[in-house]
């Protein structure tokens, strides 16, 4: 079964909006970022990485979202027409300021670590001015990351995009992507995030995610399926809970709930799997695959990109996720991600 229905007229398979950033990712392994010398270079963050896993799945994607008047602001639009993203709105911002950066350290086979640059970043100069309603309109899916809520004039333009796609019949998918850095404090998280996730048709997270939208409304321990009810009686239709090596879970309106666990590989880094799990689930979902195809589909997706360096550069094809998964069922069993 899969809740969602999409418009399948429209241009675009998938609009996201928010941080384009540059990853700077340590080479040297089981080193302490101190003792690091070189490091690679590579297009970073969540809805960019999310935009660039959609492009290698061969949807048609598009991008909103300010990059800087630098040399990382090039890089990023380069490597977007590249990989045939569309970036007619991705605005030059000319304020001064510059591109998130984003360094990463590999300390030992299980602990990994990222040191964010975000001050005055310049995904969070965004305005409302630079979202237009007949972009929007154009595609199936509208993807907002949470860190685009952070800041104004960034959360304003994030909050009036979402209202253009649901008037225009564009699901809403609210992927919550939480930075602790990027917010003044908790109670601002959870407001704004609860206004987003109230309008959004799926909601992807982290159980702790979901806990910080959780602040305002109760501070006693609930289930998954609680947490997931909650959402239903705004405007959702699917929400997924990830629990991290505990695999994930997708809970629908009609009471279903799905759950797969992750694909057994050999750990490089604990980060960039999630963007690699929403745009294979996504792309489960516009195939109209039955949820737990799509959840199986982005664990697969996820554990690739966590047995890889690079987080963008490693987002892989439909065609090598898929032998992928035919090799892991043929090593380990036909059910070895399914619950």
């Amino acid at each position: 079964m899969n809740p969602i229905k999409f418009d399948h007229s429209k241009e675009y398979d998938l609009i996201a909006l928010g941080r384009a950033a540059v990853d700077l990712n340590a080479n040297e392994l089981y080193r302490t970022l101190e003792a690091t010398k070189t490091f690679s270079k590579y297009v970073g963050g969540s809805p960019a990485n999310v935009a660039i896993g959609m492009a290698r799945l061969n949807k048609k994607t598009g991008f909103i979202g300010r990059v800087a008047d630098d040399q990382f602001g090039n890089y990023i639009l380069q490597y977007f027409a590249r990989e045939s993203i569309d970036t007619s709105q991705m605005p030059v911002d000319i304020s001064g300021s510059k591109t998130g950066l984003t360094f990463t350290e590999i300390k030992s086979k299980t602990e990994s670590s990222i040191l964010m640059y975000r001050k005055e970043a310049v995904d969070l100069k965004l305005e409302a001015a630079d979202i237009k309603e007949e972009y929007i309109a154009k595609s199936k899916i509208l993807l907002i990351s949470g860190t685009a809520l952070a800041a104004e004039p960034s959360r304003q333009a994030a909050l009036l995009a979402i209202e253009y796609a649901r008037a225009n019949n564009v699901r809403v998918i609210f992927d919550i992507d939480y930075r602790p850095y990027s917010w003044r404090n908790d109670l601002e998280t959870s407001i704004y995030y609860t206004i987003a996730a109230e309008r959004s048709d799926i909601i992807i997270g982290s159980r702790s995610e979901f806990d910080y939208m959780e602040n305002i409304f109760t501070t006693k321990q609930t289930t998954d399926a609680e947490v997931a009810q909650r959402w239903f009686d705004y405007h959702s239709k699917l929400v997924v809970i990830k629990h991290g090596a505990d695999g994930s879970t997708a809970y629908t309106a009609a009471g279903e709930s799905f759950a797969v666990k992750i694909f057994p590989v050999e750990l490089l880094k604990s980060f960039g799997g999630g963007d690699a799990y929403a745009s294979a689930f996504i792309y489960g979902l516009l195939e109209n695959w039955d949820v737990i195809d799509a959840l199986e589909f982005g664990s697969a997706s996820a554990s690739m990109l966590v047995s890889a360096h690079s987080c963008s550069d490693a987002m892989p094809t439909a065609a090598a996720i898929h032998e992928f998964i035919k090799t892991k069922k043929e090593e380990y069993g036909e059910l070895v991600a399914r619950v």
